[in-house]
This record gives C-alpha cells, structure tokens and sequence, in this order.
C-alpha cells in the first residue's frame, strides 16, 4: 500500500481560512489529494476575540450541511476524493460550552489544540467520557487527534501519563508541515514510543489559503524517517470504514 495524499487540518472561512468549502474542495481534486478534512476553530476562549469560530449550534449545522453537500457532489462526479467532517476544539474553550455545542456523532474527525499539561489531558478525558455517556453516540464515534502537539511539555515530566491516555482513547498524533519544529529529531524519542505503541498519526498543514492545500511533503518525510508509516496506514484503514 503506497502512502495516500492527505491533508487533514483545513480552514475556511467559517472560521479563520480565506477560501470555502467548495473552493476547497474542487482545488484538493484538481490537486489530485486522496484524503481531506475540513477542521474549523470551535473556542470560546482568547482565540474566539481574535477570529471567528463555530460558535453556535445553527452555525456548525449549516457548516455540517454544506461539506455533506460537497461529499455528495464528490459521489455524484465520481471523483477520488474523500472528504471528512472535523473540527479543532480549542481546550482552552470552558466545558459546558463544548458539551452543548459539539455533538461528537456529527463528525468524522475531532482535533483538539493547545493540549501542554497533564490538566489539559483530564480535561480532554473528562469530555471523552461524557461523549460516550451519551446515547446518541452509541453507534458512532469520531476519530480523536492533537493539533500541532509540542512533545516538549511532556518530554521531561508526565511522558508516561500521555502515552497512557493516547493507548486508552486511540488519539492521533498530527505530523503538521505548518509546526515542523514539533516533530524535530530531537524527539526522537517520542517518536519511536509512538512506533512500538501503535499509536496512529496524521498528516496536516493548518492550511488557512488554497495555495498551502498541498503543502505536506515534510510532515511526510518526517514520518518515513520515523519508521511510521504503519502507524499512518492504520489511520487510513480507520479513515476507511468511515466511508462505510
């Protein structure tokens, strides 16, 4: 199995990207991309003063509405594309309001950013777990991955911790060609637990613009040079029965 053309971290203008949906998604088909995702912001922290989110729940419905549009435009011209529901939760956002505002059965892909401390990690575990006490999502559950993860706020203190909650909750490390510094070679280390451990990897570019859709080569190269490249396929397979 060569490894497929994918980006899974995009934006447009329902929240901080310069392009829509459809724009999006007829440039990933000419691109001849395999795999995208469309992961606006969801915050109600900082970050929601500064640009625009998914804010309410009419906004994310009619957000949800138009890439369904765009999947069956895909199914109807026949194209290779496979496109994706996904949203980046901002963790600095209060609990209450993600709970209320994010239905997890509504999407494929849930991204969560700013993850830096072993609080930040029960807060994620906390909203997991109220997620899956909720019956709606009984039959269906999203895939779970962190945005643009820095290894450096684990590396010396709580490493064990986070390779504990990755295994439990099947998160997906996101290799982002926007970040490179975050998958240096000087977490090597990281790298190779992620490898052993089977834990599944993404590829995105935090692309905000069509010129930067395809801009994932290095996020790429760094996964061959990690050995992970299994732990991508894994992730393709999941990506897979999503389809289904």
């Amino acid at each position: 199995m060569s490894l497929p053309k994918l980006n899974l971290h995009i934006h447009t203008t329902y929240s901080d990207g310069k392009n829509t949906i459809n724009q999006i998604v007829k440039t990933a088909i000419k691109l001849g991309l395999d795999y995208i995702c469309i992961t606006d912001h969801f915050s109600n922290s900082w970050k929601s003063k500064i640009i625009s989110t998914l804010n309410n729940l009419d906004k994310i419905e009619r957000y949800l509405e138009e890439i369904s549009h765009c999947q069956a435009y895909i199914l109807k011209k026949n194209k290779k594309l496979n496109l994706f529901k996904g949203v980046e939760i901002d963790i600095s956002s209060s609990e209450n309001y993600i709970i209320h505002n994010i239905h997890p059965n509504k999407f494929d892909l849930i991204l969560f950013e700013y993850l830096e401390n072993l609080e930040g990690i029960a807060f994620i575990k906390n909203l997991i777990e109220t997620w899956k006490r909720d019956r709606r999502n009984s039959n269906k559950f999203p895939l779970l991955g962190l945005a643009h993860f820095d290894p450096s706020f684990f590396m010396l203190s709580g490493f064990d911790v986070l390779l504990g909650f990755l295994k439990q909750y099947n998160i997906i490390i996101e290799f982002n060609s926007s970040y490179p510094r975050f998958y240096s070679r000087k977490y090597e280390t990281f790298f190779n637990k992620l490898k052993k451990n089977g834990i599944m990897v993404s590829i995105g570019c935090d692309s905000h613009h069509l010129s930067n859709i395809k801009d994932v080569e290095g996020a790429y190269e760094m996964i061959k040079y990690y050995n992970l490249e299994d732990n991508l396929k894994n992730l393709i397979n999941s990506l897979e029965m999503r389809k289904n």
